[in-house]
């Protein structure tokens, strides 16, 4: 798959071929916190108004917490009134994938990070301009990355990108 990474400069770079991320529950459960498993794995949903990122206000990026892939960017982030941090686009398109989530007996658009599946929330044709979506997401599917430190979110497999 290819998806868009930062490189040593702290710049969005890509696409790259790169591995999907596949491990057991039992390897995620050792990485992630019971939250974190239970949201991001399990395809839950954190209580509203409860999330760490809902009122963030700093710069940077915001990247998967099982894979560390980025995927929104504070640009993009807006007060929905939805009680859960929105983006009106992801960082880079292909790094956010969607499926058809029928739970709950709704329709709903699933979105998924493109490198390890972990579910992130789901987006709604309600957003602002310019794109009009609303990327509705669980903190607890999210790792905050201040703008001035964008150069830790390095992927090796952008090393080669000048």
């Amino acid at each position: 798959m290819q998806v868009k990474l930062f490189n040593r400069q702290g710049q969005l770079v890509g696409p790259f071929d790169v591995p999907r991320v596949v491990k057991s529950d039992a390897q995620w459960r050792a990485q992630l916190t019971p939250a974190q498993f239970l949201v991001a794995r399990g395809k839950g949903t954190e209580r509203p108004f409860c999330g760490t990122l809902l009122d963030n206000k700093r710069e940077g990026v915001y990247a998967c917490v099982c894979c560390g892939l980025p995927l929104f960017a504070s640009r993009a982030k807006f007060h929905s009134g939805t009680r859960w941090p929105s983006f009106f686009e992801p960082v880079a398109d292909e790094n956010v994938i969607t499926h058809e989530d029928h739970a709950h007996g709704m329709i709903r658009t699933e979105i998924l990070c493109a490198r390890c599946d972990a579910h992130l929330g789901h987006v709604f044709d309600d957003g602002p301009a310019p794109t009009g979506q609303r990327h509705c997401v669980n903190s607890e599917s999210l790792v905050f990355t201040d703008e001035k430190d964008l150069a830790k979110l390095a992927d090796p497999a952008a090393e080669g990108d000048r």
